[in-house]
């Protein structure tokens, strides 16, 4: 549990289009197997420590003549941003894919001061 010990507490939010696929004939809609995408989030400002992410969809656009594998999460989450990567397998056909974020945690307070 993360607990916030601070009186400035910060939520940053927002939106990102991983890929579109389908217009381009990429991987994720004709490929098979292992395949993923990354995109690099930065924070509207930097928060005093790691907050915590939630990342979700909201936006896909999947094939119906294939399984459907997904699977969404962060990584390399710092004070300044994170990456956020979508996978898929076997014969699964994503077109597309946009993914919803927020971010909980302290910011720095004019009070806070490093004295070394």
């Amino acid at each position: 549990m993360m607990k916030i010990r601070t009186n400035t507490v910060g939520v940053d939010q927002g939106e990102v289009v991983l890929f579109s696929d389908f217009d381009n004939n990429g991987d994720m809609w004709h490929g098979e197997g292992r395949r993923q995408s990354k995109s690099y989030v930065e924070f509207s400002e930097p928060f005093f420590a790691i907050p915590a992410v939630n990342v979700g969809l909201s936006m896909w656009d999947i094939s119906n003549i294939a399984n459907t594998r997904v699977d969404i999460q962060t990584e390399d989450l710092s004070t300044t941003g994170f990456w956020v990567v979508f996978r898929t397998w076997g014969d699964s056909r994503v077109a597309r894919v946009r993914v919803c974020w927020q971010a909980i945690g302290a910011l720095r307070d004019e009070d806070d001061w490093d004295l070394y």
